[in-house]
């Protein structure tokens, strides 16, 4: 590992020409902020109003905030529906002799809610795709493990294309073949990958339990990740439901966007969702949720006692006036690009979360995020002088479930990206069967045109 590290370092007399050429890299990649104004350009693809840019159609999820009434739009509780059917019915599904992930999924794949029978078969044909070859785990998930899971997530993403037959061939049935493997397997390399951090890491003991084929995602999770393999029905139902809320939103989240840019080229399949894997890697997306704890974990230290609100408030205040945690002025887990009076995924899962603090114990735990969120919201509204609410997102409370879980924090992201990978298939399938041109947004050139010099005559102007 050391040998690693040394290779990647600089030297002492390179450091200061690196340092020089950061410099320059620094001058030269700074443009005139009044620029982005005077051209009208629609910075990260939003309006002058922070409303994305439409820049596509799509039938697999809808993400709704608002309702026009006589031209004007008013936000309202927000909604969000796969395929058209709204997932707080998903989820308050009266018949729980199923999982709802694998409904969902089947879902947002297919366009509609499948029979008994077809889900079933559906059942079976994800049972029999989870397990990785022991090749497969030897060669690619062992193998010089990276600190961070995502990036292993993606190695193995990346190298699932030499196990292929036809990588490249971006037929509908091909890719559909290819998204169903993923489905299937990304939990077990998420596991497998965490444990062989683990040992490479911290020579921790190795521990590579196969999946069972019976088992629903959130069950096979939960037993090989458990040293016993145990877990209780709440927690199985209540990470299911977790998997439920963040298998889509919308087609223009970063991660689900880059998947329709990197699919409109033409590339395979593998390609496409490791794309999205490093989109959803940053903290600004699928990250979020671990600032959220980590904030939690700065507060804990910061305030002497976390039941009082006075002192809590005095904190949050800090946080904005960039004085506290990490000096970003952001609260973590606040505010939705989209939504305004609720994000109906952080309400669903803000339940869940009650009822298994409840069964573990943890009730202050949960009142301590539902204070937070409280009076954050109120503290946003004040402070930036806005008429409208703010409400907390879907990271406020996934962090605290999967902590509850008992799910390390360096799983966090990747079990959004189990979950995430059935709206990216649904949307690369979608983007295929259209057919769609190429996405090539325009960028305008702001610079200066300047004559060629050759090498002397620059060192000469020096």
């Amino acid at each position: 590992m050391e040998n690693i590290h040394s290779m990647m370092e600089l030297g002492e007399e390179l450091d200061i020409k690196f340092e020089e050429l950061v410099e320059h890299c620094m001058r030269s990649g700074a443009i005139d902020q009044n620029l982005y104004l005077e051209y009208d350009v629609k910075r990260g693809l939003r309006d002058s109003n922070g409303k994305g840019v439409l820049t596509g159609l799509t039938e697999i999820s809808d993400v709704v905030a608002m309702k026009r009434v006589n031209g004007r739009s008013y936000p309202v509780e927000g909604e969000l529906y796969y395929q058209g059917v709204n997932v707080r019915d998903i989820v308050s599904a009266k018949n729980r002799d199923r999982f709802l992930f694998e409904e969902a999924t089947y879902l947002l794949l297919f366009g509609r809610l499948p029979l008994r029978d077809e889900f079933e078969n559906f059942i079976k044909i994800l049972g029999g795709l989870r397990e990785l070859s022991g090749q497969f785990v030897r060669d690619v998930v062992m193998k010089a493990p990276p600190a961070n899971i995502m990036n292993a997530l993606q190695k193995c993403i990346v190298l699932l294309y030499s196990y292929d037959a036809r990588p490249d061939d971006i037929s509908v049935s091909n890719v559909l073949r290819q998204s169903l493997q993923l489905i299937a397997k990304m939990p077990m390399m998420s596991v497998y990958a965490y444990y062989a951090y683990r040992m490479f890491h911290f020579d921790k003991t190795l521990m590579v339990r196969p999946p069972k084929p019976e088992l629903s995602t959130a069950e096979n999770i939960l037993y090989m990740l458990r040293k016993d393999g145990k877990y209780t029905e709440l927690e199985a139902k209540v990470l299911d439901i977790a998997l439920v809320l963040h298998a889509d939103h919308g087609g223009g989240n970063n991660s689900t966007f880059t998947n329709h840019v990197v699919t409109s080229s033409g590339t395979d399949t593998y390609s496409a969702v490791a794309a999205s894997m490093s989109s959803l890697k940053g903290p600004r997306h699928g990250g979020a949720n671990l600032k959220v704890m980590q904030m939690f974990g700065d507060l804990k230290k910061s305030c002497k006692d976390v039941t009082d609100e006075q002192e809590v408030t005095d904190y949050l205040v800090r946080v904005l006036d960039k004085e506290a945690f990490d000096g970003a002025g952001l609260i973590y887990g606040m505010g939705h690009a989209v939504y305004t009076i609720s994000d109906p995924r952080e309400v669903i899962l803000k339940s869940y979360a009650q009822r298994l603090s409840e069964a573990k114990g943890m009730e202050a735990e949960f009142a301590l995020y539902h204070m937070v969120e409280r009076v954050a919201s109120r503290l946003l509204m004040e402070r930036r002088r806005l008429f409208k609410p703010i409400c907390a997102n879907v990271d406020f409370y996934s962090g605290l479930v999967y902590s509850m879980l008992g799910i390390p924090t360096e799983l966090f992201t990747p079990i959004f990206a189990i979950s995430r990978i059935s709206g990216w298939s649904a949307h690369r399938l979608e983007e295929l069967v259209n057919k769609g041109k190429i996405i090539r947004p325009a960028y305008k050139y702001v610079g200066y045109h300047v004559d060629y010099q050759e090498m002397d005559m620059r060192d000469g102007g020096h």
